[in-house]
């Protein structure tokens, strides 16, 4: 989710686009128990919801999480063969198949930094017994040129483009269906299509950053550069991070210089941009794409690129792209998620919903749930679906259920949170790690052990040069088994003076009586 990557292209890639990834991808944690048949989904990091019928799947830090019942009891595909250890990117329904599609990525250690990589997708059509597995595409290096446009003439007209032939930065954040054609947003690798269920795999031509649209009658003078390569510096309208199918023939892809549509099936496009347009869209960057059919309106995230005039916010067309208007400025939306006629954006500052097409909107006063008093702390959400009166809701700190009744927002909570493992005292870990003090809410979570003795206990943290930050509890009485942790200490990323920490490694020191202090290591983030 957490995403908190540096994306530095063995390939170069320049600007903020090569630091970072949009906020629905997560790292894997360690606090998260591997299960196939649990009561709790295997993890509380929630990137992607996707419901059908009574099937709720999740995409998460940990696996994919599976409940056939609407929430009753999971299946946990992690740590088994088909997912191994690997986290969930994008995660979507082919209606015209019956399939779960999923892409998985991890961290990858290169030149003294973690980096994510792209590992593939997954896909079953019997509801999860059964998995295919497809390698993540890549191209070989003499891969320097596709099939576009006409090219004054040339019987097989050619267009240059940079062959990406490597995993790292080259990851999956969306999954969409057109018929017999699988799409995938995979920024360093640009858009591309499948057209046999993922055994080979084409990549799709966008607009340049100079160049509004694009149709096979136009004599193309750019090349295809999703990244910085010998062709010159890359564009970022070919830095694919969402797409989405309206029907059959309608498609949009959200890159970092806008929304691109087709209307043919992928073959011509017209780029809607900050820049281009009257009523424009927010921000450049477009980390996520909706559609709520009951009232026709198309939703972006819409996030500040590199125009000084471009901002923060979720914009909106009920015209099919042709004009937009702006909501929510200065909020950074993550995903969308559709109700009946109201949409809800789920944000750093928590799930707003609409139902007026974005003229109001209103967050969810606070959800407990009332069995067991358990509720979501976190103001930090990054997916939405529902299911007749059902809502659900993943956040960067645990999955939430409404059955709503009455007005919105109104009804009963259910709320989940992953299983914990049992540790013994010579183990302990913080979560989530990477932890960013801006996105992370909840705050960092220690997790360790008095082997259910009473023991006075001391957590401090400390920079890379072991210089003192942070007392986060002194000889406080604890007696922890090392299953539960009802009360877990928590880190907000300041120091002793109330600043926030930058980003580095730092570690904490654990203290459990008269015993040898334990260490760890601490990835802060932003």
């Amino acid at each position: 989710m957490l995403k908190k990557f540096f994306l530095l292209m063995i390939i170069p890639v320049s600007g903020i686009y090569s630091q970072f990834i949009p906020e629905s991808f997560f790292v894997g944690e360690k606090n998260s128990i591997s299960k196939l048949n649990a009561q709790n989904p295997a993890s509380n990091s929630i990137s992607d919801i996707v419901t059908e019928g009574d099937n709720v799947w999740l995409g998460t830090s940990n696996g994919i999480s599976l409940s056939t019942d609407r929430g009753v009891s999971w299946t946990n595909f992690y740590q088994t063969e088909a997912f191994g250890t690997e986290s969930i990117s994008a995660l979507a329904y082919d209606k015209y198949t019956n399939t779960i599609w999923t892409a998985t990525a991890h961290s990858a250690d290169r030149d003294n930094q973690s980096l994510p990589e792209g590992s593939g997708l997954r896909f079953s059509s019997d509801g999860g017994v059964t998995w295919n597995t497809i390698n993540q595409p890549v191209d070989l290096p003499g891969d320097s040129t596709i099939v576009y446009g006409i090219n004054n003439g040339v019987d097989l007209p050619k267009v240059r483009a940079i062959p990406v032939t490597v995993t790292i930065q080259n990851l999956i954040y969306d999954i969409a269906f057109t018929p017999n054609t699988i799409w995938i947003a995979s920024f360093a690798a640009g858009l591309r299509k499948s057209t046999n269920s993922g055994q080979t795999w084409e990549r799709v031509l966008l607009p340049s950053d100079s160049v509004n649209q694009i149709t096979p009658n136009d004599t193309i003078k750019f090349p295809l550069l999703p990244a910085s390569g010998s062709f010159g510096t890359g564009s970022l309208n070919h830095r694919v991070f969402s797409v989405i199918s309206i029907n059959d023939s309608t498609l949009y892809a959200g890159t970092a210089n806008g929304i691109n549509k087709s209307t043919d099936g992928g073959v011509s496009w017209r780029k809607f941009n900050h820049l281009n347009q009257e009523n424009p869209i927010s921000g450049n960057f477009v980390v996520a794409l909706g559609y709520n059919s009951t009232d026709n309106v198309l939703w972006g995230a819409t996030w500040k690129a590199e125009h000084e005039s471009e901002f923060y916010g979720v914009s909106a067309s009920t015209d099919g792209g042709d004009s937009w208007k702006v909501y929510l400025k200065d909020e950074r939306v993550h995903n969308f998620g559709v109700k009946g006629n109201s949409t809800i954006a789920a944000s750093d500052n928590g799930a707003f919903r609409t139902l007026n097409k974005g003229t109001s909107w209103i967050l969810p006063s606070s959800i407990v749930d009332e069995e067991t008093n358990l509720s979501i702390r976190t103001n930090i959400f990054y997916s939405a679906a529902s299911e007749g009166n059902d809502i659900w809701l993943g956040s960067s700190d645990g999955l939430a259920k409404l059955i709503e009744s009455g007005s919105a927002w109104s009804g009963t909570w259910k709320v989940y949170f992953a299983s914990q493992p049992e540790i013994s005292a010579e183990e302990h870990f913080v979560y989530p790690n990477p932890f960013s003090p801006r996105i992370d809410a909840g705050g960092l979570k220690f997790k360790y052990s008095t082997n259910g003795k009473l023991e006075n206990v001391t957590i401090r943290i400390f920079n890379f040069g072991m210089h003192y930050i942070r007392t986060i509890i002194q000889n406080a009485q604890r007696n922890l088994d090392g299953v539960t942790n009802p009360d877990p200490q928590v880190w907000d990323g300041k120091d002793d003076a109330g600043n926030t920490v930058p980003n580095g490694v730092y570690f904490y020191r654990i203290e459990l009586g008269d015993g040898d202090p334990l260490y760890g290591k601490i990835l802060v983030l932003q």
